[in-house]
């Protein structure tokens, strides 16, 4: 079958990259000059199952209000008359329950769970490497309110059968040396085992490498301008380079995903969120991260890839402007030089993506719908990296027609079509 990919970041060069394994002829479409330019570019370099945890969540409306007044907000909202920002914030408050929360992270710990073990399977089978370690996350808490709510977490990451420990501050100490000196700061911590950490633009140009060896070919710098469809069938894409033609279509173009889907009559309640990292020299190496954290109380994660720091966290809504903002910057290097400092900030790289937000944090998987050649892989929010390879995976199953290994009826769009 010839399957066209539209998107070459993560979650497209993955999905591409299983599509050939399987016998397919693969073509992906990107504007960039290279794969995994945008988002996938400098994330916080986190492959994450078990800190994967919807936004949507009791308490959140109050929480953002607090978080609001703060100079160092971890949310900031621009006001705009935007309708479909006010309809995703309106979908994502009415998720703010304690049973949609668990029914979502459940199935988001589903799909980051069987992503994790694919990119083992990966890793092992051709052996690619990208600054990656497999040393665990701790999620660190400030307060002794964080602590107590990490009781929640924890009682679905048991019934997920997700190995973790809550750790004292002596505990997070042991495997993290460079906090020493901030353990003043620390109440605890949340132990997972098995998360763990890379460079996802360092992983999708290595992988985007294999694929082509597979035979997959990469249109970079070709603009997509829109879908030709049917009644029943997507039958080309309009590109800068012409119109092209496959038999199956996948939609892999994160934030920019609904903006392609709704000329064609389809709403898909992505929305774009901004987020911001630093990357950071090394310069010593006893006050940097040895493997990832993430500090609850500016929402920043902070990894060491190889001889960098990866600084990366905070949200805006604000469309789909990429200005970079000062502000967010300093909240970024306030977390870091209270908890570590051993990196020179003044040799950072500043960076910025849009990470494409479902409302429920679950990302959409599966087909379309309305046509049934066109089948959609987006919305993972901050967790592209973490669940790209279980996604890919997932969805060249299902255009195969194979049984996946991991439930996926209620990751596709008919959860928010379906009465």
């Amino acid at each position: 079958m010839k399957v066209i990919v539209l998107g070459a970041g993560v979650i497209g060069t993955t999905t591409a990259w299983y599509l050939a394994r399987q016998g397919h002829d693969v073509t992906v479409v990107d504007r960039q000059p290279a794969a995994a330019m945008e988002t996938s570019f400098a994330n916080a370099g986190q492959v994450s199952p078990g800190y994967s945890t919807p936004w949507a969540m009791p308490g959140l409306p109050l929480k953002a209000l607090g978080w609001m007044l703060k100079k160092n907000s971890p949310l900031v909202v621009r006001a705009r008359l935007d309708l479909p920002m006010l309809r995703w914030m309106a979908q994502l408050l009415a998720n703010c329950t304690a049973h949609a929360y668990d029914v979502n992270k459940a199935r988001m710990l589903r799909v980051a769970e069987y992503s994790r073990d694919c990119l083992a399977g990966l890793r092992a089978e051709t052996g690619i490497t990208y600054d990656d370690r497999q040393q665990g996350l701790i999620q660190l808490f400030r307060t002794q309110a964080q602590l107590d709510h990490a009781s929640d977490d924890m009682r679905l990451l048991t019934e997920s059968n997700v190995p973790h420990a809550l750790l004292d501050v002596a505990g997070i100490i042991a495997r993290e040396p460079g906090l020493a000196h901030a353990s003043h700061l620390l109440k605890g911590g949340l132990y997972l085992p098995g998360d763990e950490s890379g460079d996802a633009h360092m992983f999708t140009q290595r992988l985007a490498q294999k694929a082509g060896e597979l035979g997959v070919t990469f249109r970079y710098e070709t603009t997509i301008h829109g879908l030709d469809a049917s009644a029943t069938e997507i039958m080309g894409v309009r590109t800068s380079a012409g119109r092209l033609t496959g038999d199956a279509y996948v939609l892999a173009l994160g934030s920019y995903s609904p903006l392609m889907l709704r000329p064609l009559g389809i709403g898909l309640p992505v929305y774009p969120v901004k987020g911001y990292s630093l990357t950071v020299p090394l310069t010593d190496a006893s006050r940097a991260p040895t493997s990832t954290v993430n500090d609850e109380s500016y929402k920043v994660a902070m990894t060491r890839l190889g001889d960098r720091i990866r600084i990366g966290g905070t949200a805006e809504l604000t469309g789909y402007d990429q200005r970079l903002s000062p502000d967010r910057r300093r909240t970024l290097e306030l977390s870091f030089s209270e908890l570590f400092g051993g990196g020179d900030l003044g040799r950072a790289t500043y960076w910025t993506g849009l990470r494409p937000n479902t409302p429920d944090g679950t990302p959409v998987i599966g087909p379309s719908g309305r046509f049934g050649n066109l089948w959609l892989n987006t919305g993972h929010g901050t967790l592209g990296w973490t669940m790209a390879c279980g996604s890919g995976q997932l969805l060249a199953d299902l255009i195969d027609g194979r049984r996946p290994a991991i439930p996926h009826l209620d990751l596709s769009i008919s959860r928010y079509t379906s009465p």
